[in-house]
């Protein structure tokens, strides 16, 4: 239970520190003194979304405290895992905002990550405020509040477990047939890209040979120096040579080697005449020619295509494209066995879910016994009431099941979704019932509710009130309300007011009441402002027989 709630430099309120009693606590105060700021700061306790602009300002930072007695809770495993201190019996839940947006939450002076924070909060202190009373609209929350009662963590985690084991395979078998597709589009592709090669039959080497002989060196040298007069090697050295004796007057080496490059000129003219000769009297065969220019042309023809500058490269590229039609064609087998596995899970996780599914349904009836008991209770005799479970068209991480709640008030009148047809009074005596059964099937230490008596009056105020007290016999209840009927059946009574005195910034306070003052706040709660002798008296009367 919550023993102790510190807070500072929160939205309206400067310093609060007030230690709060076990059993039925109930916060009253007048619109807009800031009862909503006090609900704010709990959540913070619980891991709600920090927001800077709750700093008061002119603070660099506010801080909300919870000290918890969680002895008996069964929790050292939780703080175990989670390397916090713990003796057993005490824990203190601390939030940090700074005006830079930083958010920090401690747990017994050790930071924590928010997700840690929620954990524990989930299983200390439930708060129920007023746009909670939607939730019975929806499945997740039906969901839940039935796995609860029925106390089913094993088949929750052993159908968890399946269900993510189908998915897996499911989403592997979806990439193996896609993988499959893309191969047979690029089968004949591949396979053409293959042929062509393979036609070409080629072999490592070979483009060197041929290269070799379709360069006749002879021809080319004879060509290159003959050529014609004006371009042939044989006239360049000649030129040069006459070029030499020219300047022989100013340069006497160069008779020298003017002789020395015509004895080169006549030395490459007996060879161009030898090689001229040689290649007039040569037996060329034209066929094999031909030939060898088709076979280069193919061969840089495979190798432009394939951007490749080897025949080597071209058979590993072929070596390739045969392992590559090997696994397309395999790949159907693969995607056979996988669809087989698939098959084989998801039959397991159905029968998680059908497990999951009985034990639901089981708690549904249990369920839906207590609450209607509880409901005569709250002033409704002819309540009818039904958690309705349909299967759903395929599996999802809760299960298999699509939830309803079937609600109504009336005799004869069929019952109906509960979300479309319960008045606000009617849900709010719902979500009590609701909540008092939940608080006592997990042992929640602390409850909180938010106006959860909005839309209520008269004797459904006084008999809300009692089925509280019920609560507070196993949980601490903290109750915010506006209903003198509800007020007066605490065990203790805390009064939120505002001051603003002068050109000071206003301020939210929460006190305790004595037991006059309580007399006083309940009798205004019955009058407004002027506090009549019968509003007094109302009070007393409210008060004596809060028990």
């Amino acid at each position: 239970m919550l023993r102790h709630l510190q807070i500072s430099h929160y939205a309206l309120i400067s310093q609060l520190n007030i230690d709060i009693p076990a059993g039925f606590v109930v916060i009253t105060g007048e619109t807009g003194a800031g009862k909503s700021i006090l609900l704010g700061a709990l959540g913070l306790l619980c891991g709600a979304r920090a927001d800077k602009g709750t700093i008061q300002s002119g603070a660099a930072k506010c801080v909300v405290e919870g000290a918890f007695d969680v002895g008996g809770l069964d929790l050292a495993a939780f703080f175990a895992e989670n390397d916090i201190d713990f003796d057993g019996h005490e824990c203190i839940v601390r939030r940090e905002i700074t005006t830079a947006g930083k958010s920090r939450a401690f747990l017994n002076d050790t930071p924590v990550p928010l997700t840690t924070l929620r954990d524990l909060a989930a299983r200390i202190i439930d708060i129920h405020s007023q746009h909670q009373n939607l939730l019975m609209g929806e499945e997740n929350f039906l969901l839940s509040t039935l796995d609860t009662i029925a106390s089913n963590a094993a088949q929750r985690e052993a159908y968890a477990t399946a269900y993510a084991a189908w998915r897996t395979a499911e989403k592997a078998l979806q990439q193996l047939q896609a993988q499959a597709q893309k191969g047979r589009e690029d089968t004949d592709f591949m396979q053409f890209q293959l042929s062509q090669i393979d036609e070409a039959q080629l072999r490592e080497g070979e483009q060197e040979e041929l290269e070799q002989e379709s360069s006749a060196l002879t021809h080319a040298a004879a060509a290159a120096l003959q050529a014609d007069e004006d371009t042939s090697t044989i006239e360049r050295v000649r030129q040069a040579a006459h070029a030499l004796t020219g300047i022989s007057n100013v340069f006497p080496a160069a008779d020298e080697l003017a002789s020395r490059l015509d004895s080169v000129r006549i030395e490459l003219q007996d060879i161009a005449d030898e090689a001229e000769t040689a290649l007039e009297n040569a037996d060329f065969d034209p066929a094999r020619a031909a030939f060898v220019d088709e076979r280069l042309s193919l061969i840089y023809s495979l190798q432009k295509k394939h951007q490749v500058q080897t025949i080597a490269e071209l058979l590993a590229i072929a070596n390739d494209l045969r392992a590559q039609l090997d696994t397309i064609e395999n790949i159907d087998a693969l995607v056979e066995a996988k669809r087989k596995e698939t098959e084989q899970l998801a039959t397991k996780a159905q029968a998680a879910a059908a497990t999951l599914t009985t034990t639901r349904i089981a708690a549904a009836r249990a369920l839906e016994k207590e609450l209607v008991s509880r409901l005569h209770s709250l002033g409704m005799p002819h309540v009818s009431l039904q958690f309705q479970l349909s299967p759903r068209p395929a599996l999802d991480a809760t299960g298999a099941d699509a939830a309803l709640c079937l609600f109504s008030a009336n005799k004869g009148v069929p019952p109906q979704d509960a979300a479309h047809i319960a008045s606000g009074g009617e849900m709010a005596r719902l979500m009590l019932a609701l909540k008092a059964v939940v608080a006592q099937s997990r042992e929640l230490p602390t409850v909180v509710f938010d106006e959860i008596d909005t839309g209520v009056s008269g004797s459904m105020a006084d008999k809300m009130a009692a089925e509280m007290q019920r609560m507070a016999k196993t949980s601490q209840v903290l109750c915010i309300t506006h209903l003198p009927q509800i007020a007066a059946r605490g065990t203790a009574h805390f009064r939120v007011y505002k001051t603003a005195e002068g050109d000071a910034a206003a301020q939210t306070h929460i006190q305790p009441l004595t037991p006059n003052e309580r007399v006083s706040e309940v009798a205004a709660m019955l009058s407004g402002e002027q506090l009549t002798d019968e509003a007094l008296s109302n009070a007393r009367v409210l008060l004596n027989n809060k028990r």
